[in-house]
């Protein structure tokens, strides 16, 4: 699957799905500091979905209208590093058909899978 990664991602989680075969842009490597208008069109341009922990891309998506490929909002305070790279990978692994077209938000309790028209 592939998949752009936010800066606002953590590396772990970067890392460990490249390991897991995934092919993971991340924007710390490629532009860092561009704004998320950018990373989203990056996104869309790239046919990846956006992962991120960064909530105003559910700004751009909803209330702008913003047409996307899919977002994974990581929600996972509290959780190591490694425990959130956990969680991200095993959530990709089972949701992978769910997560095009989706509005997904992970957190340490749930998974919310919002499907819908998000543009072309």
């Amino acid at each position: 699957m592939k998949i752009l990664a936010d800066e606002s991602v953590d590396r772990p989680i970067v890392e460990r799905l490249r390991r897991d075969g995934h092919t993971v842009p991340y924007v710390a490597e490629m532009e860092a500091g561009i704004s998320d208008d950018k990373v989203l069109g990056l996104a869309n341009q790239t046919a990846a979905l956006l992962l991120t922990a960064d909530k105003d891309f559910g700004e751009l998506v909803f209330r702008l209208g913003r047409a996307t490929e899919g977002v994974i909002l990581i929600r996972l305070m509290g959780l190591s590093p490694k425990n959130k790279a956990k969680v991200v990978a095993t959530t990709i692994e089972k949701y992978a058909s769910e997560l095009v077209r989706a509005f997904t938000v992970i957190t340490p309790t749930t998974i919310r899978i919002r499907r819908m028209d998000l543009g072309s």
